[in-house]
């Protein structure tokens, strides 16, 4: 089961990754319209939370420690982040539904709030690669610093 977590951590990882190239062909499309965002509305709205849920139920099954589990769960709450920075950052257009000052500042915290989904992706995989294929003598390192030993 361990070795299902972590492929599943890394479509997760891959799909983070990917959201950041569909929002970089949604910048560059011309003429660019709502549906230019279409693929990343879709995938870190809908792929990324199921992966997540899913990378969190196999992490249980899985056995991980609960830092683990919650930390494979982390993504979901910060796409929830995501769309609130949307739409806090659009309460500050002004009245014809142009972009001030204030609400790109808001809405700039979409990218870093992006990049730390990444992130927390990269360290979910890390992690759970580790469990699912340990190196010779975790066992008793594991065990001194109180974590789980991994099942042979």
């Amino acid at each position: 089961m361990r070795k299902v977590y972590a492929a599943i951590a890394g479509l997760l990882l891959a799909a983070a990754v990917f959201q950041m190239y569909l929002a970089a062909v949604g910048a560059f499309d011309k003429p660019q319209d709502d549906s230019s965002f279409a693929l990343h509305t879709m995938n870190g709205m809908m792929i990324i939370p199921v992966l997540s849920l899913v990378a969190t139920a196999a992490a249980a099954a899985a056995k991980a420690p609960g830092r683990q589990i919650g930390m494979t769960v982390l993504p979901l709450g910060l796409i929830i982040v995501q769309s609130l920075i949307v739409v806090v950052g659009r309460l500050f257009d002004d009245s014809t539904g142009n972009t001030t000052t204030l609400s790109l500042v808001i809405l700039g915290l979409h990218a870093i709030n992006g990049m730390a989904i990444i992130g927390v992706c990269e360290f979910v995989f890390r992690r759970a690669r580790q469990l699912a294929w340990p190196k010779p003598g975790a066992h008793s390192q594991d065990a001194a610093e109180g974590r789980p030993v991994p099942a042979s």
